[in-house]
């Protein structure tokens, strides 16, 4: 079944270099979009996938939730952002309240290096879709983008990154 990743992205995301979301549409292309996320309107096409069904949100739930049962999801939202603007945009986006909502629970923690303060049991945006395609059976795309999200994760460019990050953040 073709699967199709939705980053619902805060617009500080965007030029930061420090963003993961942007491995993802690099190695899903088509299979992947980007929406900027914005409070006072928000996005007809989402709003209009997520009333025909097979839409879930990819979201942290309560910890005693079962096992996670992905059948009839065609569609991924997955947050693009830091954990505290995810959960005000979660909070402050009602459509979303509303969706189907799926809570990964990853055998491996997060190798996201390039940020302070994060989230011990959280994952970052593409370790998240990494997780996603391999639960879907999507396993080559799924190798494809981790191998892209360890090479941008390597101690020298991270270094590297981490210096610019510092300097724009």
């Amino acid at each position: 079944m073709p699967l199709k990743i939705t980053l619902l992205t805060h617009f500080k995301e965007i030029p930061k270099k420090s963003n993961t979301g942007r491995l993802v549409l690099e190695v899903l292309g088509e299979a992947a979009e980007q929406i900027r996320w914005d409070r006072l309107n928000p996005p007809a096409k989402l709003l209009e996938e997520i009333a025909s069904g097979g839409v879930a949100l990819v979201y942290p739930g309560a910890a005693d939730e079962d096992e996670v049962d992905l059948s009839g999801i065609r569609q991924f939202v997955v947050i693009d952002s830091t954990w505290h603007e995810a959960r005000k945009i979660h909070q402050r986006s009602p459509y979303l309240q509303q969706v189907r909502r799926v809570s990964l629970k990853p055998v491996v923690k997060s190798r996201y290096n390039l940020r302070k303060n994060q989230k011990e049991s959280g994952l970052c945006t593409a370790e998240c879709v990494i997780e996603l395609l391999r639960a879907t059976g999507h396993a080559e795309k799924a190798d494809q983008l981790e191998e892209c999200f360890l090479a941008n994760m390597r101690p020298e460019t991270a270094i590297r990154r981490l210096a610019f990050i510092a300097s724009s953040d």
